[in-house]
């Protein structure tokens, strides 16, 4: 029985680990909660979480919670998940119905805070779990993000990639391998399980966000539906392009 208590205790302590790493995205979909409650608003819905999310942000630097290194990922996060918000409203793949005065070509401007959440948790996860990238290839890994991320939007024009660069993904980190502390204990984990991983979680998020109001694909305007299940593999591909920068930021400490 006794060997059985510390395994326990280990995946108590990992899943309260992974609970911090996750603070402000639970923040942020907490305040999207309290907004979809049926009030009367005096200021849009949309442009009422851009302001909560600029105040997550300040509140979770002030108080330690971020490092400016964090945030200024963070920022980066949020801006490329901008410029992909817009592109994929025009392109009619999800849409932001309801109105707000913050808002440039369809898309609110707190667009790009689920972005910055996933940046916050890899930054997090990163300082809490002490991560560090073993046998880690930094140049044809982020070669590989750059050209997942371009995919996303060149399959809408072009055939469609991303089952060859899911291929390349794995390819390039065979043999790399995330380790992470949890107490005294260090384990180790292939990075492409990793980003399998946080893909589905993010999936599950993108659900509930959605059923929140906070977007809507095409298929939920007359009612919420599940998200399709082919946005888990598209989730498990992007979080390439966030470790990527993440990782880039840390490669004096983890020369991997």
């Amino acid at each position: 029985m006794s060997a059985n208590v510390a395994p326990l205790t280990q995946l108590l302590l990992f899943a309260r680990l992974q609970t911090r790493c996750c603070a402000f995205a639970v923040a942020l979909l907490s305040g999207m909660a309290l907004l979809s409650l049926p009030a009367e608003l005096p200021v849009a819905r949309y442009d009422l979480l851009l302001g909560y999310g600029l105040l997550l942000t300040l509140i979770f630097r002030l108080s330690g919670w971020e490092t400016g290194r964090d945030v200024a990922v963070i920022a980066v996060c949020h801006a490329i998940g901008l410029a992909f918000e817009l592109v994929k409203v025009a392109l009619g793949s999800w849409s932001y119905p309801e109105p707000a005065v913050l808002k440039v070509a369809g898309v609110p401007l707190y667009g790009g805070f689920l972005y910055a959440a996933v940046g916050s948790y890899v930054c997090r996860a990163w300082r809490l779990l002490d991560l560090e990238l073993v046998g880690y290839r930094p140049r044809a890994t982020a070669a590989v993000a750059a050209a997942v991320y371009v995919n996303f939007f060149s399959h809408h024009w072009l055939p469609d990639a991303r089952w060859p660069l899911a291929a390349l993904l794995v390819a390039v980190t065979v043999g790399t391998s995330v380790r992470f502390s949890v107490g005294n204990a260090r384990y180790r984990m292939p990075l492409a399980l990793s980003f399998a991983l946080i893909g589905f979680f993010l999936w599950l998020a993108e659900n509930l966000a959605t059923y929140l109001g906070a977007w809507r694909y095409p298929y939920q305007l007359q009612g919420w539906q599940p998200v399709s299940v082919d946005k888990f593999g598209a989730w498990s591909l992007l979080i390439s392009v966030t470790v990527v920068l993440v990782a880039a930021t840390h490669r004096e400490r983890d020369p991997g």
